[in-house]
C-alpha cells in the first residue's frame, strides 16, 4: 500500500465518499483480524502463559488480549453492523476451540457469550448519544459479567476475577486511548 492511500485509513468522515471499495474492505479486515487476533492472543496466552500477581491481584496472562476484544468488538459493530458482529463473534469462539484446552475454550465461549451479548446491547442504547460514553459503560459491564463467568469456569475458583477485571479494564482503557488518537479514522466511520 503507498504512502497516500495508507493515509486514506486515517481520514475523517468527510473523506470517507471518496474512498474506494477497496479501502473499505480493508478497513473492514483490518478490524476483523485484530478482532479474531486478540481473540486468539488472549486464548493461547490463558492456555499456554503463567499468571502474572501483583500483589493481591491474579492475572490471568490472557487477560490483556482479552480485554481489547471489548472495544474492537464495539468497532466491529461500527464497521460491519450487529448481524457482521455476530459472525466474527463466533468465529472468535470457534478459534478458541483450536487454540486453548478445552476447559479454558468452553469458559471462553460461555463467558463471550454472555458478556458480548450485554456489551453489543449496552453498546447500541448508548451509541447514539454517545460513542465514547458508549464503549466505556458496554465494555465495563462486558469485561466485569466476562471474568465473573470466566474465572470461575476455566480455573475453578474466584481468586483471579479481580486481577482479571482490573488486566482487562486496563486494556480498554488503552485500546480507547489508541481509537480515540485516531478518533476520526475511518474505522469509526465505514458505512455499512
Amino acid at each position: 500500500m503507498t504512502a497516500p492511500r495508507a493515509h486514506l485509513l486515517l481520514q475523517g468522515r468527510s473523506r470517507l465518499r471518496d474512498r474506494s471499495p477497496a479501502a473499505v474492505m480493508l478497513s473492514r479486515l483490518l478490524v476483523v483480524a485484530a478482532y479474531v487476533g486478540t481473540v486468539a492472543l488472549a486464548n493461547y496466552t490463558s492456555t499456554s502463559s503463567p499468571a502474572v500477581i501483583l500483589g493481591p491481584l491474579i492475572i490471568p496472562a490472557g487477560t490483556l488480549w482479552a480485554g481489547m476484544t471489548f472495544t474492537l468488538r464495539d468497532l466491529l459493530h461500527e464497521t460491519l453492523g450487529p448481524s457482521g458482529v455476530t459472525v466474527v463473534v463466533a468465529a472468535g469462539a470457534g478459534l478458541s476451540w483450536l487454540l486453548a484446552s478445552p476447559q479454558i475454550a468452553v469458559a471462553s465461549v460461555v463467558a463471550f457469550a454472555v458478556s458480548e451479548a450485554l456489551d453489543s446491547a449496552l453498546y447500541a442504547m448508548l451509541r447514539p448519544s454517545s460513542r465514547i460514553r458508549a464503549v466505556l459503560a458496554s465494555n465495563l459491564a462486558g469485561l466485569v459479567v466476562d471474568s465473573l463467568l470466566f474465572v470461575p469456569l476455566a480455573f475453578g475458583s474466584f481468586a483471579a476475577a479481580p486481577g482479571q477485571v482490573v488486566g482487562k479494564a486496563v486494556a480498554t482503557l488503552l485500546t480507547l486511548a489508541v481509537l480515540w488518537g485516531v478518533r476520526r479514522s475511518s474505522f469509526w466511520a465505514v458505512p455499512r
